[in-house]
């Protein structure tokens, strides 16, 4: 039994248990990268600014107030003078210099999001100078990324942590943070077991609002099934990966099951410059396949209509997003589409996908559903499913004509999906797609308006990002499936449970009804 190896303490005592498939990577702030370190870290490593509860406002954290100039370049953070760190230091402008450095620096998995830093000043102890080589209106939204999070660097510098440029390959202390952590955060590491178990204890010299909870725990359990037992046996408080399939079995007293719109989404890509197209994929073409798919019905099946249509590969609720028109579900508009590019008849086409399962979505019935859509409109789609690491070699080499992945947010921001699913220069899926190798599906007007959004106060912006979007559906390059709803489910005793665009699950906001 999960509680039975905690040891015996009181009902006072006892820690909140969550169940949850731990794929830690790292728990060094400059080197980490999974959906269970942006949990640790946002628990322990507080951010200058954070998302209110609407998951779109931006409110004070360590900097109390901000400001930034008029072409989005530069931006002032004043920090807030109460802030110290667990071991009671204050929390300076230095430390901050010194963590996006090292993050920058290291080059781990997202150093990316400060890549257009251009310079980091400390005029004081309080205040925060940041310099952008060119104009970014979302930089604080990378600012609230947990990965932004602020160490301690008195502390971690003592442990063999370092920030320079040429730093990276002596750096020495990943096995520090790997049992010791250094933030200001609600909470502080207590202790992280490989594959077992990752304790958070509360953090007695918090500067803010105390967590209300002296203990947390979470447990390594693998899938979805075992999470829902454990949580009906009463073993764990909070299960985390529940699937809508599973969801639906659980039917214990003093459980609570509720499902949230989240900001993930499965997509098909369509792929006009791989090699092993058989027809050209043109504009007609992959309009065709997009009209061809029953999109409801793909969310129905697949998850059991716990979830949502998504009109663009950027979240609902992004900036940009609202009044977006909705995926359309039309055979004939696809049989017609078809008989003027010459295909009437149909073809084949081939389809490697990674053979996994996404926030509930098994990858491999979902293709089924295409493979049975496409039929309808005379497509014959071979599916070929693969292991992840195969499926990443093979759209980064010769390409695959139709696939499908997932993505989820680094950071509240919609500049990060332009720049992944563009069709603009540098993107992923330009690359990806073999969109280079053909005409016609470059659109540099989705770039000219990236870089006025870029530029612009959030209301302009807003209204750029809504013409990107448009942009971007008529592409039919990458095309959205489903949106699958996030499945809290929980023991009736807890509350404040919520879905974070990036806390994924905030800690501190947790407490037990007494």
């Amino acid at each position: 039994m999960l509680a039975s190896s905690l040891g015996a303490v009181s009902a006072q005592e006892k820690p909140l248990i969550i169940a949850r498939n731990l794929a830690v990577n790292s728990l060094d702030p400059a080197r980490t990268s999974c959906d269970t370190c942006n949990i640790f870290l946002y628990a322990v490593y507080e951010t200058l600014v954070r998302l209110g509860d609407d998951n779109k406002t931006i409110i004070p954290a360590l900097a109390q107030k901000w400001e930034v100039n008029g072409d989005n370049t530069e931006f002032t953070f004043h920090l807030n003078p109460k802030a110290v760190f667990a071991d009671g230091s204050p929390v300076e402008a230095k430390d901050v210099k010194w963590s996006w450095d090292r993050l920058t620096n290291l080059q781990g998995g997202m150093a990316w999001l400060f890549e257009t830093v251009k310079s980091i000043e400390t005029p004081d102890a309080h205040t925060v100078v940041v310099k952008l080589a060119q104009p970014d209106s979302e930089f604080l939204g990378k600012v609230i990324a947990p990965y932004a999070g602020i160490v301690n660097s008195d502390v971690a510098i003592e442990h063999g942590a370092k920030a320079g440029k040429d730093d990276a390959a002596t750096d020495s202390a990943e096995p520090w943070f790997l049992a010791n952590s250094a933030g200001s955060g609600p909470y502080a590491l207590e202790s992280y077991s490989p594959n077992d178990e990752l304790r958070f204890k509360r953090n007695a010299a918090y500067w803010d609002k105390p967590a209300a909870i002296e203990e947390i725990v979470i447990k390594q359990t693998k899938d979805s099934v075992a999470q829902a037992q454990v949580l009906q046996s009463g073993d764990v408080d909070i299960a985390m990966q529940i699937a809508p399939d599973t969801a639906k079995t659980i039917n214990a007293p003093g459980v609570t099951v509720e499902t949230v719109p989240s900001y993930n989404f499965i997509y098909m890509a369509i792929s006009p410059g791989a090699k092993s197209n058989k027809v050209p994929m043109d504009t007609k073409v992959r309009q065709a396949i997009a009209y061809a798919l029953d999109y409801q019905g793909i969310i129905d099946f697949t998850i059991g209509g716990a979830g949502k249509m998504v009109p663009v590969a950027i979240p609902n609720g992004f900036p940009g997003t609202d009044g977006l028109p909705m995926p359309v579900h039309n055979v004939e508009k696809a049989k017609a589409l078809l008989k003027e590019a010459g295909l009437a008849d149909g073809f084949d086409i081939e389809s490697v996908f990674p053979n996994e399962n996404y926030y509930g979505v098994d990858m491999s019935t979902l293709m089924q559903l295409v493979q049975q859509d496409l039929a309808k409109v005379n497509i014959r789609l071979q599916l070929k499913p693969v292991t992840f690491p195969v499926w990443l070699d093979t759209v980064k080499g010769d390409g695959t004509s139709l696939t499908a992945s997932f993505y989820a947010p680094d950071y509240y921001g919609t500049d990060q999906y332009v720049k992944t699913f563009g069709m603009i220069p540098g993107t992923r899926w330009l690359k990806r797609s073999g969109a280079e190798r053909v005409q016609g599906v470059l659109n540099m007007e989705e770039k000219a308006l990236l870089d006025k959004a870029v530029a612009s106060p959030t209301e302009a912006r807003d209204k750029l990002y809504n013409e990107i979007a448009l942009e971007m559906i008529k592409d039919r390059v990458i095309v959205p499936l489903v949106g699958p709803d996030t499945v809290l489910a929980y023991s009736s005793k807890v509350q404040g449970m919520k879905y974070s665009v990036t806390a994924v699950l905030p800690l501190q906001d947790l407490s037990i009804k007494k």
